[in-house]
Protein backbone atom coordinates (compact mmCIF):
# COMPACT_ATOMS: atom_id res chain seq x y z
CA UNK A 1 0.00 0.00 0.00
CA UNK A 2 2.02 3.11 -1.04
CA UNK A 3 2.71 5.54 2.15
CA UNK A 4 0.91 8.80 2.47
CA UNK A 5 2.63 11.85 0.30
CA UNK A 6 4.40 14.21 3.02
CA UNK A 7 6.00 17.60 2.48
CA UNK A 8 9.70 16.42 3.70
CA UNK A 9 11.40 12.78 4.06
CA UNK A 10 14.72 12.40 6.28
CA UNK A 11 16.76 9.65 5.76
CA UNK A 12 20.31 9.77 8.01
CA UNK A 13 21.13 10.23 11.48
CA UNK A 14 19.71 9.75 15.06
CA UNK A 15 20.72 9.64 18.30
CA UNK A 16 20.07 10.31 22.17
CA UNK A 17 22.32 13.20 23.36
CA UNK A 18 23.51 13.16 26.86
CA UNK A 19 24.88 16.77 27.41
CA UNK A 20 27.04 17.65 29.86
CA UNK A 21 27.44 20.74 31.06
CA UNK A 22 31.23 22.60 31.70
CA UNK A 23 32.82 25.72 33.35
CA UNK A 24 35.57 24.95 30.36
CA UNK A 25 36.72 22.23 28.29
CA UNK A 26 38.68 19.49 30.50
CA UNK A 27 42.64 19.55 30.17
CA UNK A 28 44.46 16.74 29.53
CA UNK A 29 44.94 14.66 32.94
CA UNK A 30 42.44 17.04 35.14
CA UNK A 31 39.50 16.25 36.71
CA UNK A 32 36.19 17.55 35.78
CA UNK A 33 33.05 17.79 38.09
CA UNK A 34 29.73 18.62 36.20
CA UNK A 35 26.38 18.61 37.18
CA UNK A 36 23.34 16.01 36.40
CA UNK A 37 23.47 15.16 33.17
CA UNK A 38 20.63 16.38 30.58
CA UNK A 39 19.38 13.12 28.19
CA UNK A 40 17.50 14.27 24.85
CA UNK A 41 16.85 13.10 21.63
CA UNK A 42 18.84 14.35 18.89
CA UNK A 43 20.57 13.44 15.29
CA UNK A 44 21.21 15.57 12.26
CA UNK A 45 18.45 14.15 9.82
CA UNK A 46 16.38 13.40 13.06
CA UNK A 47 16.38 16.88 14.34
CA UNK A 48 15.74 18.72 11.25
CA UNK A 49 12.78 16.80 10.19
CA UNK A 50 11.27 17.28 14.14
CA UNK A 51 11.76 21.34 13.68
CA UNK A 52 9.94 21.07 10.22
CA UNK A 53 7.60 19.15 12.07
CA UNK A 54 6.97 21.50 14.53
CA UNK A 55 6.27 23.99 12.15
CA UNK A 56 3.42 22.66 10.08
CA UNK A 57 6.03 20.71 8.06
CA UNK A 58 4.15 17.41 7.53
CA UNK A 59 7.48 14.80 7.92
CA UNK A 60 8.76 10.84 7.49
CA UNK A 61 11.68 9.77 8.99
CA UNK A 62 13.53 6.98 7.82
CA UNK A 63 16.29 5.54 10.19
CA UNK A 64 17.75 2.72 12.23
CA UNK A 65 18.02 2.22 16.11
CA UNK A 66 18.32 -0.64 18.67
CA UNK A 67 15.94 -2.25 20.57
CA UNK A 68 16.97 -0.71 23.63
CA UNK A 69 15.68 2.57 26.22
CA UNK A 70 17.06 4.93 23.83
CA UNK A 71 14.79 3.26 20.94
CA UNK A 72 11.60 4.19 22.74
CA UNK A 73 12.95 7.45 23.41
CA UNK A 74 12.91 8.05 19.89
CA UNK A 75 9.92 6.24 19.37
CA UNK A 76 7.76 8.27 22.27
CA UNK A 77 9.01 11.58 20.78
CA UNK A 78 8.32 10.93 17.27
CA UNK A 79 4.96 9.53 18.24
CA UNK A 80 4.45 13.06 20.43
CA UNK A 81 5.50 15.13 17.63
CA UNK A 82 3.44 13.40 14.62
CA UNK A 83 6.44 12.56 12.83
CA UNK A 84 5.92 9.46 10.87
CA UNK A 85 8.58 7.31 11.87
CA UNK A 86 9.88 4.31 9.31
CA UNK A 87 12.23 2.43 11.62
CA UNK A 88 14.35 0.00 10.83
CA UNK A 89 15.36 -2.01 14.27
CA UNK A 90 18.05 -4.16 15.30
CA UNK A 91 18.04 -6.79 17.88
CA UNK A 92 20.37 -6.55 20.60
CA UNK A 93 22.20 -3.78 19.81
CA UNK A 94 22.18 0.01 21.23
CA UNK A 95 20.76 2.74 19.23
CA UNK A 96 23.40 5.46 18.76
CA UNK A 97 24.70 7.73 21.31
CA UNK A 98 26.40 10.70 22.12
CA UNK A 99 28.14 12.83 24.74
CA UNK A 100 28.01 16.32 24.34
CA UNK A 101 30.26 18.37 26.71
CA UNK A 102 29.09 21.99 26.55
CA UNK A 103 31.42 24.73 27.98
CA UNK A 104 30.24 28.49 29.60
CA UNK A 105 30.07 29.94 26.23
CA UNK A 106 27.35 27.30 24.87
CA UNK A 107 29.97 25.52 22.28
CA UNK A 108 30.05 21.81 22.23
CA UNK A 109 32.18 18.78 21.92
CA UNK A 110 30.65 15.91 20.77
CA UNK A 111 31.60 11.94 21.27
CA UNK A 112 29.89 9.75 18.89
CA UNK A 113 29.59 5.99 19.47
CA UNK A 114 27.35 4.05 16.22
CA UNK A 115 27.34 0.55 16.21
CA UNK A 116 28.19 -0.83 12.63
CA UNK A 117 24.73 -2.56 12.66
CA UNK A 118 23.05 0.41 12.69
CA UNK A 119 24.28 1.64 9.42
CA UNK A 120 21.15 1.86 7.30
CA UNK A 121 21.69 -0.69 4.24
CA UNK A 122 19.88 0.18 0.83
CA UNK A 123 18.03 -2.88 0.73
CA UNK A 124 16.18 -1.83 3.71
CA UNK A 125 14.62 1.19 2.15
CA UNK A 126 11.38 1.12 0.62
CA UNK A 127 10.97 3.47 -2.39
CA UNK A 128 7.62 4.70 -2.12
CA UNK A 129 8.59 6.39 1.53
CA UNK A 130 10.84 8.52 -0.65
CA UNK A 131 8.66 9.39 -3.74
CA UNK A 132 5.90 10.29 -1.57
CA UNK A 133 7.27 13.19 -0.33
CA UNK A 134 8.15 16.59 -1.92
CA UNK A 135 11.57 17.00 -0.65
CA UNK A 136 14.12 14.58 0.74
CA UNK A 137 16.73 15.71 3.03
CA UNK A 138 19.83 13.36 3.85
CA UNK A 139 22.96 13.44 5.87
CA UNK A 140 25.03 11.51 3.82
CA UNK A 141 26.60 9.27 7.18
CA UNK A 142 24.90 5.89 5.63
CA UNK A 143 26.06 6.67 2.22
CA UNK A 144 24.91 4.22 -0.08
CA UNK A 145 20.94 4.15 1.59
CA UNK A 146 21.22 8.36 1.12
CA UNK A 147 22.71 8.01 -3.00
CA UNK A 148 19.64 5.69 -3.77
CA UNK A 149 17.16 7.64 -1.87
CA UNK A 150 18.52 10.33 -3.78
CA UNK A 151 17.70 8.86 -6.65
CA UNK A 152 14.87 7.96 -6.31
CA UNK A 153 14.02 11.76 -5.20
CA UNK A 154 15.98 12.92 -8.65
CA UNK A 155 13.71 10.66 -10.89
CA UNK A 156 10.53 11.60 -8.59
CA UNK A 157 11.39 15.32 -9.66
CA UNK A 158 11.79 15.57 -5.77
CA UNK A 159 14.56 18.50 -4.38
CA UNK A 160 17.04 16.91 -2.43
CA UNK A 161 18.64 18.39 0.61
CA UNK A 162 21.94 17.48 2.14
CA UNK A 163 23.41 18.35 5.48
CA UNK A 164 27.23 17.34 4.89
CA UNK A 165 30.59 17.53 7.13
CA UNK A 166 32.74 14.87 6.02
CA UNK A 167 33.50 13.17 2.33
CA UNK A 168 32.08 9.71 3.26
CA UNK A 169 33.23 7.32 1.21
CA UNK A 170 31.33 6.96 -1.49
CA UNK A 171 29.92 10.34 -1.09
CA UNK A 172 30.95 11.96 -4.71
CA UNK A 173 28.20 9.67 -5.86
CA UNK A 174 25.57 11.06 -3.22
CA UNK A 175 26.76 14.83 -4.56
CA UNK A 176 26.10 13.96 -8.14
CA UNK A 177 22.09 13.68 -6.86
CA UNK A 178 21.95 16.80 -4.27
CA UNK A 179 20.65 20.22 -5.64
CA UNK A 180 20.70 21.77 -2.43
CA UNK A 181 24.32 21.05 -0.98
CA UNK A 182 24.56 22.91 2.53
CA UNK A 183 27.75 22.01 4.10
CA UNK A 184 29.86 22.82 6.91
CA UNK A 185 32.90 25.49 6.47
CA UNK A 186 35.61 22.88 5.88
CA UNK A 187 33.78 20.90 3.26
CA UNK A 188 33.84 22.59 -0.07
CA UNK A 189 38.45 22.71 0.35
CA UNK A 190 37.79 19.34 1.69
CA UNK A 191 35.99 18.10 -1.91
CA UNK A 192 38.00 20.40 -4.19
CA UNK A 193 40.96 20.78 -2.75
CA UNK A 194 40.30 24.65 -3.58
CA UNK A 195 41.25 27.18 -0.10
CA UNK A 196 39.45 29.55 -1.03
CA UNK A 197 35.62 29.40 -0.36
CA UNK A 198 34.06 31.34 -2.88
CA UNK A 199 35.75 29.41 -5.24
CA UNK A 200 34.82 26.12 -3.90
CA UNK A 201 31.95 26.59 -4.01
CA UNK A 202 31.93 27.90 -7.50
CA UNK A 203 33.87 24.59 -8.52
CA UNK A 204 31.06 22.28 -6.24
CA UNK A 205 28.50 23.77 -8.15
CA UNK A 206 29.61 23.24 -11.70
CA UNK A 207 31.38 19.57 -11.12
CA UNK A 208 27.81 17.96 -9.13
CA UNK A 209 25.33 19.91 -10.85
CA UNK A 210 23.88 21.37 -8.16
CA UNK A 211 20.87 24.18 -7.48
CA UNK A 212 22.92 25.80 -4.66
CA UNK A 213 25.88 24.74 -2.68
CA UNK A 214 26.71 26.53 0.42
CA UNK A 215 28.63 26.75 3.32
CA UNK A 216 27.54 27.68 7.13
CA UNK A 217 29.95 29.90 8.66
CA UNK A 218 29.12 29.89 12.80
CA UNK A 219 29.08 33.46 13.93
CA UNK A 220 29.67 34.33 10.35
CA UNK A 221 26.64 33.09 9.15
CA UNK A 222 26.15 31.20 5.51
CA UNK A 223 27.28 31.90 2.02
CA UNK A 224 25.52 30.81 -0.57
CA UNK A 225 26.25 30.51 -4.45
CA UNK A 226 23.54 29.82 -7.09
CA UNK A 227 25.27 29.41 -10.28
CA UNK A 228 24.67 33.61 -10.71
CA UNK A 229 25.46 35.55 -7.88
CA UNK A 230 26.83 34.89 -3.68
CA UNK A 231 23.99 35.28 -1.32
CA UNK A 232 25.08 36.24 2.34
CA UNK A 233 23.48 35.81 5.64
CA UNK A 234 25.09 37.13 8.47
CA UNK A 235 24.81 34.87 12.54
CA UNK A 236 22.03 36.60 15.02
CA UNK A 237 23.32 38.04 17.95
CA UNK A 238 21.81 36.26 20.85
CA UNK A 239 22.58 34.79 24.39
CA UNK A 240 23.97 31.42 23.36
CA UNK A 241 23.30 28.32 25.67
CA UNK A 242 24.23 25.68 23.47
CA UNK A 243 25.28 25.23 20.13
CA UNK A 244 24.31 21.63 20.01
CA UNK A 245 21.97 21.05 16.89
CA UNK A 246 22.66 24.72 15.37
CA UNK A 247 23.46 23.41 11.77
CA UNK A 248 20.40 20.83 11.87
CA UNK A 249 17.72 23.52 12.71
CA UNK A 250 19.38 26.13 10.18
CA UNK A 251 18.64 22.96 7.46
CA UNK A 252 15.11 22.95 8.53
CA UNK A 253 14.36 27.12 8.69
CA UNK A 254 16.14 26.44 4.86
CA UNK A 255 13.85 23.64 3.73
CA UNK A 256 10.76 25.30 5.74
CA UNK A 257 11.91 28.26 3.09
CA UNK A 258 11.96 25.82 0.41
CA UNK A 259 8.57 24.34 0.92
CA UNK A 260 6.92 27.79 1.47
CA UNK A 261 8.44 28.58 -2.24
CA UNK A 262 10.28 32.04 -0.39
CA UNK A 263 13.20 33.98 -2.49
CA UNK A 264 16.52 32.23 -1.54
CA UNK A 265 17.81 35.33 0.55
CA UNK A 266 14.78 35.03 2.94
CA UNK A 267 15.44 31.72 3.42
CA UNK A 268 18.93 31.91 4.38
CA UNK A 269 17.82 34.65 6.95
CA UNK A 270 14.91 32.17 7.96
CA UNK A 271 17.40 29.53 8.42
CA UNK A 272 19.89 31.83 10.94
CA UNK A 273 17.81 33.43 12.77
CA UNK A 274 16.05 29.53 13.24
CA UNK A 275 19.71 28.20 14.42
CA UNK A 276 20.10 31.33 16.80
CA UNK A 277 17.03 31.01 18.55
CA UNK A 278 18.22 27.46 19.28
CA UNK A 279 21.12 28.37 20.74
CA UNK A 280 19.29 30.05 23.22
CA UNK A 281 18.56 26.84 24.63
CA UNK A 282 20.00 23.06 25.92
CA UNK A 283 20.12 20.29 23.30
CA UNK A 284 19.43 19.97 19.72
CA UNK A 285 15.86 20.67 19.42
CA UNK A 286 15.70 22.60 23.17
CA UNK A 287 14.94 26.13 21.51
CA UNK A 288 13.27 25.54 18.68
CA UNK A 289 11.20 28.44 18.37
CA UNK A 290 7.86 29.26 16.87
CA UNK A 291 7.65 30.66 13.23
CA UNK A 292 6.27 33.89 14.59
CA UNK A 293 9.55 34.09 16.95
CA UNK A 294 11.85 33.56 14.22
CA UNK A 295 10.32 36.31 11.92
CA UNK A 296 10.56 38.84 14.83
CA UNK A 297 14.58 37.91 15.37
CA UNK A 298 14.40 38.61 11.35
CA UNK A 299 12.42 41.44 11.93
CA UNK A 300 14.39 43.24 14.84
CA UNK A 301 17.43 41.13 16.04
CA UNK A 302 21.01 41.62 15.96
CA UNK A 303 23.53 40.22 13.62
CA UNK A 304 27.03 39.47 14.29
CA UNK A 305 29.34 42.06 11.89
CA UNK A 306 31.46 39.53 9.55
CA UNK A 307 34.01 39.81 6.46
CA UNK A 308 31.10 38.72 4.33
CA UNK A 309 28.76 41.70 5.15
CA UNK A 310 30.75 43.53 2.47
CA UNK A 311 30.78 40.79 -0.24
CA UNK A 312 28.75 41.97 -3.11
CA UNK A 313 25.80 40.22 -4.29
CA UNK A 314 27.36 40.24 -7.60
CA UNK A 315 29.49 37.74 -8.12
CA UNK A 316 31.64 40.13 -10.22
CA UNK A 317 33.15 40.91 -7.10
CA UNK A 318 34.54 37.44 -6.29
CA UNK A 319 35.28 36.86 -9.86
CA UNK A 320 37.63 40.18 -9.97
CA UNK A 321 39.64 38.84 -7.24
CA UNK A 322 40.46 35.53 -8.80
Amino acid sequence: MPELKVDLVGVGLNATDTLIPLAAFPERGSKVEYSSPTILPGGQVATTVAACQQWGVRTRYVGKLGDDEAAALHRREFSRTGVEAQLVTVPGCASPQSLILVDAAGERTVLCRRDERLILQPTELEREWIVNARALHVDGHDTAAATLAARWAREAGISVIADLDEAYPGVEDLLENVDYLIVSRNFPTLITGEPQLEEALRQMRSHYGSVLTAATLGEEGVLAWNGKQFLHAAAYRVPVVDTTGAGDIFHAGFIYGLIQGWPLQRQLDFACAAAALNCTATGARGGIASVAAIEHLMATGLRYETTYNTLAVDASHVLGRR
